[in-house]
Formats: C-alpha cells, structure tokens, sequence
C-alpha cells in the first residue's frame, strides 16, 4: 500500500467556494458496494435509502473561532495562531504562522474591541510540540470567543459572510477547529422527516483537530501518525446503537469523525460509553464493526478521510466513482456535494 494510490487530479473549478442553498439541495451520488453500482440523487432524497428503525449517528461538534490575528512583542511582524486543543483555561496547543517567529519565550500581543474598547491580550509560547504544533499561554483565555474567527479550510478563498454557514445545523458542543462537513447537507426539516419516517437521530461529539489540516507525507500511509482527536459518546447514545444493532437495523455514520469514534468505542462488536482520545487510523483491510453506511463529501487526494472511505467501500470503487463525479461537474470538498455508501 502507497500513499500514492489515494491520489487524483481535481480541476480546481470543481472545489467549492461556496455553500449550495438551501443545503439540502446539494447533489447526492449514491454507491451501492454490494452491486458496485452508481445512482444519482439529491441529497434531500437521503430517506429514500433508510428504514424505519435504522439509526443515522451525527457529530454534533461546533467550529469555534479558532483563527487568530496578533503581532509579535516589539515588532511588526503579523502573526497567525490556530487554536487545535484546549489544555487548561488559557492553555492551548497551537499552530503558528510564521512558525519560525513562534520560538519559545515568543509573546505575541493580540488586540480587538470588546464592548467598544480597545482591548489587548498575550499569548506566550510555552514549548514545542510535535508536528510543529506549538502550546501556548493567553493571559486571559476567556476572551479568545471574542477576539477569534472562523478558520475555513485553505482551499477555499471565497469569504464567507455568514460564518454560522460553516456550521451544522445541529452544532451544539463547542471544540473543533474544522466542521464535520458532511453534516453541512442536513435542515431542520430533512431531520424532521427522517424521523418521522422512523429513522432514530443519535448525536456524538468528535473534536476535528489537527488532521484534516495535515496531509500524509510519507510513502507508506502504515507509517503516517494520525492526530489525536477528543470524542464522547453517552450510554444513552451507545444503549440506543446497541439496540439497533440486535434488530438487525442499519447503523448510520454521518461523516468520517462519527465512522472513527463510532469503530473506536467498539468492544466486541458492542458499543460502550466512550470518553476520551480517538487515534484510529482507517485503512484498507480494516473490518468495520459499527458503522454500516456512510454519509461523507468527496475529500481531498492523499488525505485519511480518502483512506478512510476506500477502506469501507473499496479504492478502486470509490476512485472511479470520484472519476465520474467529476466528469458529471460535481462540487467537491467541505462546501460540495455529499456521497451515500450503502
């Protein structure tokens, strides 16, 4: 197996630059892996492949405003902090750019507004971390809601004026610094009506981090450190996944967050209660345990999430299903079109 065995040309005027509304009108192409057969719909037709009883399993993690802008002390230097992971009150691990600027010592001062005041914190670099990842000290964490943006992925240059597009609609805990954008596709109403057709809705909460920011860089993906990522899944949650599983329903996974916490919190082909750090790697080979169809978007070349699909449905399925998406104009990444995998 080769990193380069995930690879594929994009034309870039198929990433989407903007998000398609209402969502629910996005386009949806649908694999059947036991035929190995293409159908396609829309996404609002999403119900016409579930049944009363299955359970579709979504990550109700919120995007926080996670960008910051500031300057280095003493100098003009324009610096820009991702916050990846909360460590303590004012404690973060961090990505900084320019990296080279951010040794340890660094203190950065970040100004803003706050109730029409000009307002100023620090951030000090503590130490280095891995992966260039740098842990960081604000002098008052509590303010960083107030002073941050919502980081949008680095191929997409169009501005965003609504930032609470970059949200699901069931975003409820806050804690990622990239959405879970295969839930992007869902309304309130297509939820309603997935219910009331019967379908159970079971929320979890995944922390998208560093990852989906990181490509794999070396050759043999085996070799390639996945980015841990914090997740919870109730006992209410997992009773109710269980119990779907010994009636003999189908286990629905929105997104690659939800397949990874739902195969991690899996013992013996049960779900338990689950409270802590996912680092599960998918690749091809891997037996899935839980997750039994998939909801997800058309994910960039050489990426974990592209892995991580062709481990549920096969490479060369799902590379010559991305071949005819593109072909027939779809749009891809977080603000594209969605992809069903029954």
């Amino acid at each position: 197996m080769k990193t380069s065995d995930f690879d594929y040309h994009l034309p870039p005027e198929l990433i989407a630059q903007t998000p398609i509304e209402p969502r629910d009108q996005s386009r949806l192409m649908v694999l059947h892996r036991a035929s190995n057969s293409v159908e396609h719909r829309h996404f609002y037709e999403i119900a016409d492949y579930l049944q009363s009883g299955d359970t579709m399993v979504l990550n109700n993690s919120r995007v926080i405003p996670a960008r910051i802008l500031g300057r280095k002390e003493h100098s003009s230097t324009e610096v820009e902090i991702l916050l990846l992971r909360r460590l303590g009150s004012s404690l973060w691990e961090t990505l900084v750019r320019p990296s080279k600027k951010a040794i340890v010592g660094t203190k950065i001062k970040i100004a803003g507004k706050l109730d029409d005041a000009d307002t100023e914190i620090t951030a000090e670099v503590l130490e280095l971390g891995e992966s260039g990842t740098r842990v960081m000290r604000f002098s008052d964490g509590s303010l960083l809601e107030k002073f941050g943006q919502v980081p949008l992925p680095p191929y997409i240059y169009t501005p965003l004026t609504e930032p609470w597009r970059y949200q699901t609609v069931y975003a409820k805990i806050d804690g990622s610094v990239a959405a879970p954008t295969a839930g992007f596709h869902f309304t309130s109403r297509l939820l309603n009506e997935l219910q009331q057709k019967g379908v159970n809705l079971a929320f979890v909460t995944l922390h998208i981090g560093l990852d989906t920011f990181r490509p794999v860089r070396v050759d043999d993906p085996r070799c390639h450190s996945i980015h841990r990522e914090y997740g919870e899944l109730t006992s209410e949650v997992a009773a109710l996944l269980n119990q779907t599983k010994r009636q003999g329903k189908k286990m629905v996974a929105v997104g690659t967050s939800t397949v990874r916490l739902l195969e991690a919190a899996a013992k013996a082909d049960t779900i338990q209660p689950f409270a802590g750090w996912v680092d599960l790697f998918i690749l091809p080979g891997y037996r899935f345990r839980m997750t039994d169809i998939m909801v997800t978007n058309f994910h960039l070349p050489k990426s974990t999430l592209l892995m991580l699909v062709s481990a549920f449905a096969g490479r060369d399925f799902i590379l010559q299903a991305y071949e005819q998406a593109k072909s027939l104009g779809y749009r891809f990444y977080s603000f594209g079109d969605a992809m069903l995998i029954l």
